[in-house]
């Protein structure tokens, strides 16, 4: 009983730990899982391919819960490996969740899709979602339960939530360039200070409205800037970028600072953000936005 699965990274347009709101959207860049079931297997076995001294609970949990839900408690085990950088801000842990559990359903031989009145489906992705963000709330990696960083990772495009009811607000295609430098440090979004976080609720009460009124740009930028301030993060990398960026943000918890550019926007220049930020110890990566999402797959893993 084998299945595979595939998850995106994403991006911040909205961190959720001042109000609970939250805005990502996917990019070009994926996790992957494979998971082996064994009826009546004693537990679940995790590996994480490019770190094997990583913890492991949240995809072993994953599991767990996607079995208990819609299987018969099978075992067995997990390996994701992953494009996505550990601890970066660019949502590995919702990833490495959403390829698991897509990865379990189809080892149980369940059909995914997106209707819940199709009558072939037997899991949304949705459903799915919530099943990984139970297990990341679980696991303790998380402190909101990150259903926007989800969202954006299961579903693609760009997502707004409420992370405290886990609904699902918004969702919209975007098709953007996007430049993301990662400095060498790491940073945990369960060791954020979220009542510094709490301190810029006003401004993010602010980037909720712009990214519910579609104006993603407008709102990932003053994100960026209000939770640089809260998470102790330097904002210089933003400033350099703005001339040249539709947007520009620290993503998530940081430390990768992510930039976009839009294809209507004629004064984007992401060549030139890039040579701004080369000048920065860390690494940068050239991609794009995706809005297909998750999926199970039948290829192998690398």
């Amino acid at each position: 009983m084998e299945g595979r699965a595939t998850a995106l990274g994403a991006g911040t347009v909205l961190n959720a730990l001042a109000t609970g709101t939250g805005a990502a959207f996917g990019i070009d860049v994926e996790t992957r899982a494979t998971v082996d079931l064994v009826p009546a297997a004693d537990g679940v076995t995790g590996e994480i391919a490019e770190d094997p001294d990583a913890d492991t609970e949240l995809i072993e949990r994953c599991v767990s819960l996607a079995t208990d839900r819609w299987g018969d408690g099978e075992g067995g085990t997990v390996r994701t490996d992953s494009d996505v950088p550990l601890a970066a801000g660019l949502k590995s842990s919702s990833a490495a969740a959403n390829a698991t559990v897509l990865a379990t359903c189809d080892a149980l031989g369940l059909a995914v899709g997106d209707d819940p009145d199709d009558p072939a489906v037997d899991v949304t992705r949705l459903a799915a979602c919530r099943l990984g963000v139970r297990a990341a709330r679980e696991a303790g990696v998380t402190v909101t339960g990150a259903f926007d960083d989800a969202t954006a990772s299961m579903l693609g495009g760009v997502t707004v939530t409420d992370n405290d009811a886990d609904e699902l607000r918004a969702r919209e295609a975007v098709d953007w360039d996007v430049l993301v430098w990662t400095p060498p440090e790491r940073a945990y979004s369960a060791d954020a200070d979220v009542a510094r976080c709490e301190a810029v609720a006003p401004m993010a009460d602010l980037v909720a409205d712009l990214a519910l009124d579609g104006r993603y740009g407008e709102a990932m930028t003053v994100n960026g800037l209000a939770f640089s301030a809260a998470l102790g993060f330097d904002a210089d990398p933003a400033v350099e970028a703005m001339p040249h960026a539709t947007a520009v943000s620290l993503s998530g918890t940081g430390p990768s600072v992510v930039a976009v550019a839009a294809p209507d926007d004629p004064e984007a220049d992401l060549d030139a953000v890039a040579d701004a930020w080369r000048e920065r110890p860390g690494t940068l990566r050239r991609t794009t936005t995706r809005n297909d999402g998750a999926a199970v797959t039948r290829e192998p893993t690398q």
